[in-house]
């Protein structure tokens, strides 16, 4: 994986992240039940375009932010990078390519993240639905788990790639 070619992946995910906010919060009530206890009662209310500003700063910005990050990180000192055989993948003929497979793969996880903030959202849309609202928590933590099930084949993913003897 060379350059940014996963550069229009994450473009593309965070406009169908934007659209999909914006369409479907337009089902939401004036008054949108924002925040939820543990129980999955609503315990914190907004103005509808309050929460969606809100929720496309979050799952817009979040992901952009990462996947900033992720293409900063070839400025950060070599000795403070930490990877299996650093030295090796940091070495003037490879670091190019790592630094490209880093930020490809950090492009992925922000894609990955905004994905997830999606599905929060529609949770949200889906507890406003009935009265009183309500979050099914049930719903929530098993969509989680399927984030950090993905989150850890990521990580698999990396640390295998580096853990390749030279």
């Amino acid at each position: 994986m060379k350059g940014s070619s996963s550069l229009p992946l994450l473009a593309v995910v965070l406009a169908v992240a934007a659209a999909f906010i914006l369409l479907s919060g337009q089902s939401l009530p004036p008054v949108v039940a924002s925040h939820f206890a543990a129980g999955g009662n609503a315990d914190g209310f907004m103005p509808r375009n309050a929460y969606l500003g809100l929720m496309l700063l979050i799952t817009v910005g979040i992901p952009f932010l990462l996947a900033l990050g992720h293409n900063l990180i070839r400025l950060v000192p070599p000795r403070l990078v930490s990877l299996p055989n650093r030295d090796y993948w940091l070495s003037s003929e490879r670091s190019a390519e790592t630094f490209s497979f880093l930020r490809n793969h950090g492009i992925y996880f922000s894609a990955l993240t905004g994905v997830f903030l999606c599905f929060v959202h529609w949770r949200v849309v889906q507890a406003n639905q009935t009265q009183p609202p309500h979050f099914s928590p049930s719903w929530f933590v098993a969509g989680l788990v399927l984030f950090l099930l993905a989150v850890a084949v990521w990580v698999g993913v990396i640390f295998l790639h580096f853990r390749r003897s030279p």
